[in-house]
């Protein structure tokens, strides 16, 4: 007999059918990937970032590939959230799948205005306050690796926003746990990491950074052992469900960060290299549970024995 496996999860306010989603820039609004995934079948799809007016993002090249991994520092170019609301989010909702929008800001008036705009459009399930960005006003100072400034931002959002609301962490700090403590106090229904770690890439041949920008965000396989270990951190200092990420490409990689803490999960990079993973890794989580003899995938989260 098959077991039957309960494989909804609930982060914090937002119901998913199972706990997938996309991390945000590495699948567009869910359209692209159409042909590839079954996206009607996911635990929610996250947005690209959205800024209010568009971002028109970095000189090139900005992508680089690296061993197990890749940077890329394209800027979070997007058309702004007028567009978002228009074209994109109305296909997610035919979809009938949960739309997490992943909001930037230059500033804390521009993280406001889009939530706002957000709330006013209403088609977003929740959203993704991505506060790995620089403060344009604080001299390029990204927002999330100072507590005043994270519980600024986070606050601020939290009064514009009726909508569950995730705030995404960058690993670029000393202690995670100080930064997703201030984020849980200011009003977090639920905390997403890790963002991309910082990283640099040169050619031996033109003695030249390879980014235009010289540094950028690495990401995939090579930054699993630290998303891994901030997860299991931020479980143990906070009590709002997390949204890991960083590295997953199977869904052994997905159940492992389950086990660390996390409530969801987001396929990301994998997504470039093979365009079926968050299908692959929904039904791999499932397998799983049914070979554990696990009835609810609920029991997987922080289930690491340190025996």
């Amino acid at each position: 007999m098959v077991m039957t496996v309960n494989m909804q999860v609930n982060l914090g306010g937002l119901v998913m059918a199972n706990p997938v989603t996309d991390a945000s820039g590495t699948f567009a609004a869910g359209r692209e990937y159409s042909d590839f995934v079954n996206v009607a079948g996911m635990g929610a799809v996250t947005t690209k970032g959205v800024s209010l007016n568009g971002w028109e993002g970095n000189e090139s090249p900005r992508i680089a590939e690296t061993p197990s991994g890749m940077l890329n520092s394209i800027g979070l170019q997007n058309p702004g959230v007028k567009h978002l609301c228009e074209v994109d989010l109305p296909w997610l909702k035919s979809q009938g799948v949960p739309a997490i929008v992943n909001v930037s800001g230059h500033s804390l008036e521009e993280y406001v205005s889009v939530v706002e705009a957000l709330e006013e459009d209403g088609q977003a399930d929740a959203y993704e306050i991505n506060i790995s960005c620089p403060n344009v006003d604080a001299g390029g100072l990204t927002f999330g690796t100072h507590v005043p400034s994270v519980e600024r931002v986070v606050s601020a959002c939290r009064e514009a926003a009726t909508k569950p609301m995730i705030v995404k962490l960058t690993p670029n700090v000393t202690d995670i746990t100080e930064i997703a403590k201030a984020a849980e106090a200011s009003g977090a229904d639920a905390l997403s990491l890790i963002n991309t770690l910082l990283g640099m890439a040169i050619d031996a041949r033109t003695r030249k950074p390879v980014l235009a920008r010289v540094v950028g965000g690495l990401s995939g396989p090579a930054v699993k052992p630290v998303a891994l270990r901030m997860v299991w951190q931020c479980h143990n200092a906070v009590k709002v469900p997390i949204l890991g990420m960083g590295g997953i490409s199977t869904a052994t990689d997905a159940v492992e960060f389950m086990l660390a803490g996390a409530t969801a999960v987001a396929v990301g990079t994998a997504n470039f290299t093979n365009p079926h993973a968050v299908d692959e890794v929904i039904a791999g989580i499932e397998a799983y549970c049914e070979e554990q003899g696990v009835a609810d995938v609920n029991d997987l989260i922080g289930g690491a024995c340190q025996c």
